[in-house]
């Protein structure tokens, strides 16, 4: 008898703005393991509105959000030091992020941005629509996920699989 296990990855592309989100389902009872689409998507919070109250949506949303899709594991992007202005407010929003994984006791990954790009386009400088690509190609989509924030989180959750699966 063989026996079917099925793994959830919850990806997740973190942001104040807009935190991507995209969840894959790994069935092992094929040969090789069959990947398939969950669901995908962003939680967004308003540009004019205060940061603790965007922080507090961020939380309330990632709560639900978990409770919906019941990942075994999450993976997330680790902070890209590019735009001063910009790292601390997501710094802020992962910190969040990792709070309420660490509640509901999930275990989690960080990648880097090179690590995402090798392990889904196949090298460490590939461009965004290549690993857009990539991931539609990976999930047999038919056309690539929109938001890109939402694709990215998507190429995390398909990182995780492909580097610890």
């Amino acid at each position: 008898m063989v026996r079917s296990i099925t793994t959830t990855i919850l990806g997740l592309d973190p942001g104040l703005a807009s935190l991507g989100f995209g969840a894959i389902s790994i069935s092992t009872h094929t040969r090789p393991a069959t990947v398939t689409l969950v669901d995908f998507g962003i939680i967004q919070t308003p540009a004019r509105t205060e940061i603790g109250s965007r922080l507090q949506t961020i939380y309330d949303d990632m709560h639900s959000l978990l409770d919906e899709i019941k990942p075994d594991l999450v993976a997330i992007e680790q902070l890209f030091f590019y735009k001063m202005g910009n790292t601390i407010p997501v710094a802020q929003a992962r910190g969040v992020i990792l709070l309420v994984v660490a509640q509901h006791q999930i275990p989690w990954v960080e990648f880097t941005p090179a690590q995402i790009k090798q392990a889904v386009a196949g090298y460490g400088n590939a461009q965004k629509p290549e690993v857009q690509a990539a991931v539609a190609r990976e999930l047999a989509l038919d056309k690539i996920p929109r938001p890109d924030d939402a694709a990215d989180a998507l190429a995390t959750a398909l990182t995780a699989w492909l580097q610890i699966g």
